[in-house]
This record gives structure tokens, sequence and C-alpha cells, in this order.
């Protein structure tokens, strides 16, 4: 029996596929086979690369829709077709709930919410018309599912995320899925941002039942099982990928024993 994890011939749109957890993500891909297309606002200095394979690379914001229109061009023009596409640029810098402008929300909302949508539409455009459609796998977060202190649009806007992947299940079927990823805490090159150095870091994982915080590669298999046929059947479901969640607080804090 073929591979079911060998994507050969079939072509990957990672957004911000060339840093980060995206970079995690196109490698996998690019190890299984696949042709990747990602994007970024600037050209990164080393492309991702597996299996003597080599991502390419269009400069696009997908914050601007004639923008994603021009990426979903380009990869229909460089490979004949669209097969899956991973809704993976996002993010934001910590910012205080109280006292964050009304601009810099929307534009959290913006990236994280808006523009996986207008990115799904120009490529279920194109995937509806391929005899065996594609998949759409929307990279959320654990900020989605619990309170995101610090960072409240981008949590909002994630769990608004969850929302759109189930709705848009219903109305691109069936020849086309969409899935999403609740990502929990993953190491990535700006990881200090939140954890600060090493030694947070590490306090941090020790909070995760797994032990340690999530490598990009992890995500990156998550998403290959999502286009892979493994998950035919699979469509308008969130997948959690967070190493058993986060120990609750009150476990620390309680004392059964009374002493």
């Amino acid at each position: 029996m073929p591979d079911p994890l060998d994507l050969s011939g079939r072509v990957v749109l990672v957004t911000g596929g060339a840093k980060g957890v995206g970079r995690g993500i196109t490698e996998r891909f690019l190890a299984a086979g696949a042709q990747v297309l990602v994007c970024g606002r600037s050209t990164p200095e080393v492309l991702p690369s597996a299996a003597g394979r080599t991502a390419r690379f269009v400069a696009g914001d997908v914050r601007e829709p004639e923008q994603v229109q021009a990426i979903i061009d380009e990869a229909v023009v460089a490979f004949g077709r669209l097969d899956v596409l991973v809704n993976n640029a996002g993010g934001a810098p910590p910012a205080d709930t109280a006292t964050v402008s009304p601009r810099f929300s929307a534009a959290i909302i913006g990236l994280n919410l808006v523009a996986p949508l207008v990115c799904s539409q120009f490529a279920n455009a194109v995937m509806q018309r391929q005899d065996d459609g594609g998949a759409i796998i929307n990279i959320a977060s654990v900020s989605g599912a619990r309170p995101s202190p610090g960072t409240a649009a981008y949590g909002a806007a994630k769990a608004g995320l969850l929302n759109l992947t189930t709705t848009m299940a219903v109305e691109f079927a069936p020849r086309v899925r969409v899935n999403a990823i609740t990502a929990g805490l993953i190491r990535t090159e700006q990881s200090h941002l939140h954890y600060g150095d090493e030694a947070g870091i590490a306090r941090v994982a020790a909070t995760i039942p797994m032990g340690r915080l999530a490598e990009p590669t992890d995500i990156g298999d998550a998403c290959l099982f999502l286009a892979s046929p493994l998950a035919a059947y699979m469509t308008g479901a969130n997948l959690l990928l967070h190493g058993g969640g986060e120990r609750p607080a009150f476990l620390d804090a309680a004392d059964p024993t009374g002493g």
C-alpha cells in the first residue's frame, strides 16, 4: 500500500512559513515530498529545505487581500494547483489590556483572524475546481481557549479562528476540508519575549505535563497528518496539541493534608 504520509506531487502554501513555527511546518511538508510555497513580508536569509527540496518564497502581506490573491496566483502558476493551505502567520507582542490602543488591537485581530479568512477564501476558490479538492489548516492557540493576559486581542482572535474553522468546514465541504490545531506553548526564536531567559523557559516547561515546550516540528507533524489521506474524514475538527495542557494553579496552592 502507498505511504499515506507521502505527499509527493502535492502543493502546499504555508503563510509565514520561513521562520518559527512556520519553518517547522514547511520542513515537514518538504520532507514528505510536497512542493511548498512560503510567504512573508520580507525575504528570509535562508529558505527552509529538507530531503533535497527547498521552499519557494513569494513576498506578500496576508493582511492585504490583493497581495493574498497574488500569492495564491503564484502557487497556481508555479505548480499548477494548490492542495493545502496552512494559515500559520500570526502572533502578537505583549501589551497591557487596560491601555492598549484600538489601532493596535485591530491590527492584531486583522493578522490572526481576518487574514486567515481571506487566505482561505482565495485558496478555496482554487481547491473547489480540483477533482480532489484540498485541505485548509488553521494554526490556533491555547490562548483562544483560556484567559490570555497581556495578549487579549490575540486570544480573542484565536478564539474566533476556531469558530471560523467550523463554519468554513460546513460551507466548503465536501470538496475542501478545514481543520484547526490548537497549539500550546512553543519554543521559537521569540520565546524570550514571553518567557524570559533559559531559566524562565525551563520553569514554564515544568508546568506542562510533557515536561517541555512544543517544537515547531511537532506542529508540522500534526499538519502533515491533517493534510494526508489519514484525515480524509476529518473536517471542522480542533486538534489539541499542548503537551497535556497547563498544570492548574490551585494544585500548587492547595494543602489537602491541612499541614
